[in-house]
């Protein structure tokens, strides 16, 4: 199940998906806008409330998942880019993450740690506070929560990529991840207790 891959082509059919959804997503967003500008003055109804949040959530998930199975190609990204995008996924969530990284990184090591930030979310089951370090080249994210629930042989993909074991969409995280890893020369390690777990590379 995890032979040899070419990561260019599910890369630019991710980067494909997200670059066409955005901008409609963005054009529902001007639409709201609008219509608010055309009303009398009173405040926003529950549907429009909730149609704004709807798109607002959509466009956050797109950001994310442009970088995390898009293309990356050369480019870096700063603090402000990444915890922009961080902070608007994550908001009025359960899980709290802290980018503790201040110089720009590459693009393929920001998506390295957004696809370990959606594996470790599979822990987190009642929420959670990760953090995110890098120091000489080695990342660290670390997940702290009441508990931590790790489902072993979906865990084990990161560090034998090579297992035969049929994932559903919402894991499809680990097969990338140490495909990715592997593209790069980096190891994944794994260590984790009841209340912490820690993803490096």
């Amino acid at each position: 199940m995890m032979g040899p891959i070419n990561l260019d082509l599910p890369t630019l059919i991710g980067s494909r998906i997200c670059h066409d959804l955005i901008s409609p997503i963005g054009a529902i967003n001007n639409g709201l806008e609008l219509l608010n500008m055309a009303g009398t003055g009173a405040a926003p109804g529950p549907e429009l409330e909730l149609i704004g949040q709807s798109v607002e959530s959509a466009s956050a998930r797109i950001r994310f998942f442009r970088i995390a199975f898009g293309a990356s190609g050369d480019q870096t990204m700063g603090q402000g880019e990444v915890t922009s995008i961080l902070r608007d996924l994550y908001t009025d969530t359960r899980i709290e993450i802290e980018w503790q990284i201040t110089v720009p990184q590459s693009r393929d090591c920001v998506r390295m740690a957004f696809l370990s930030l959606m594996c470790m979310e599979t822990a987190l089951h009642h929420g959670g506070l990760i953090t995110i370090a890098e120091q000489a080249g080695k990342w660290r994210l670390q997940a702290e929560a009441d508990k931590i629930a790790v489902e072993p042989e979906l865990w084990a993909l990161l560090s034998k990529a090579d297992q035969d074991m049929q994932l559903q969409p919402a894991q499809v995280q680990f097969a990338l991840l140490p495909i990715l890893a592997r593209a790069q020369g980096k190891e994944i390690s794994l260590t984790n207790t009841e209340t912490v777990l820690t993803v490096s590379f």
